[in-house]
């Protein structure tokens, strides 16, 4: 039977740039500070080269082993992810219909000898999440299919304009495709207490171009980003490449399962543990999802 490699981040994670054994050092200390104010101020926060170089091969061969495995469902969406709602005004966003053509590789097909595995389970990286986003820790999701999964946008495929579930999603390019797949977002464009719909609908409609921002990710990058509030999509890969990325899903509490309705559209099944769940839901806020 495969084990999870508990062994020290430090051979995967550029030690010299991230020491993140050393939490309490000056150099780690200063790039937790870095980070908390770019999310604070816009949402966002890449660490260039967080994987050693030497290891950004084996990342882009463990993501394309599993890339086939991916749940493939071209699927009509909008930004909120919810279903149509016949009593919103025609001018409401989530009346504005959106292609979903990415895959997801669910956490169950990952060996557990991958890189990403070993990072996501780590315990100083999940101290260092923990400490860029201003938490005593963070907790591994007791869901077994969203907590770690593979995101895979194929050649004329696209990851449509959305929202995320989780306040900061922690995420990291595998692969980079030969072109296209630029990721896009608009920093606070809502807030817990305001959707601003009229912004939203803009961006949609091609009027907002003022409200977003363009970044380039490489692979080995560590991408921080505030994606609750902020509405974003990887524009369409072009050539012959596909675009992957992983994401590793925390939670403040331990114990999170996902929903049903969205586990069920990102990997095409469920499982009894979040049948379970559901009965015991509860929402953190009040936004439309």
């Amino acid at each position: 039977m495969e084990v999870v490699d508990a062994r020290t981040t430090d051979d995967v994670v550029d030690a010299d740039r991230y020491p993140l054994a050393e939490p309490d050092g000056p150099e780690l200390r200063a790039v937790v500070a870095r980070v908390r104010r770019e999310l604070r101020t816009t949402g966002c926060s890449v660490l260039r080269d967080f994987v050693r170089p030497e290891l950004r091969d084996v990342l882009r061969d463990e993501s394309d082993e599993v890339a086939p495995l991916a749940h493939y469902a071209v699927q009509t969406v909008n930004v909120y992810n919810t279903a149509p709602d016949p009593t919103l005004p025609g001018d409401h966003p989530a009346c504005v219909a959106v292609e979903r053509g990415n895959a997801f590789v669910a956490r169950d097909l990952l060996p557990p000898r991958y890189l990403l595995q070993r990072l996501y389970r780590g315990p100083d990286f999940q101290r260092f999440v923990a400490a860029c986003v201003g938490l005593p820790a963070v907790h591994e999701l007791r869901d077994p299919l969203s907590g770690l999964c593979v995101n895979v946008v194929d050649p004329g495929r696209s990851h449509p304009w959305h929202f995320d579930t989780n306040d900061v999603t922690v995420s990291m390019l595998t692969r980079a495709p030969e072109a296209g797949g630029i990721f896009e977002y608009c920093p606070g464009i809502r807030s817990a207490a305001d959707e601003r719909f009229a912004d939203v609908r803009a961006v949609l409609d091609g009027d907002g171009e003022h409200l977003i921002r363009r970044l380039t990710l490489r692979p080995g990058d560590l991408q921080l980003f505030a994606g609750r509030y902020a509405l974003h999509r990887v524009t369409a890969v072009e050539g012959a490449g596909a675009r992957h990325s992983a994401i590793f899903a925390y939670s403040e509490r331990p114990g999170v399962v996902g929903s049903l309705e969205r586990t069920r559209q990102l990997f095409g099944r469920t499982t009894p543990v979040h049948e379970a769940a559901a009965a015991r839901a509860v929402r953190i806020d009040g936004l439309l999802d």
